[in-house]
């Protein structure tokens, strides 16, 4: 079932804990590490810090330690 039919068209989300807004419809988002289109019924990770989305464990993950390693935090 496809949360908001865009047909083909990059939505534009709110990331909040355990969900997330749709501010602009369509079916899919970006992911931050790789670029990969994301639909939005496979959206899992995200941050809300960030307001980023990522399309696996392992790109979250490389978010993560990117941004940590750049405000001077251990890893």
């Amino acid at each position: 079932m496809m949360l908001m039919t865009g047909k083909g068209q990059l939505a534009k989300l709110h990331y909040m804990s355990y969900s997330f807004r749709v501010l602009s419809p369509g079916d899919y988002v970006l992911c931050a590490v790789t670029g990969r289109h994301i639909p939005l019924d496979d959206l899992r990770y995200w941050s809300i810090a960030r307001q980023e989305a990522y399309a696996d464990a392992d790109a979250s993950t490389k978010a993560e330690l990117a941004a940590r390693k750049a405000q001077g935090l251990p890893l």
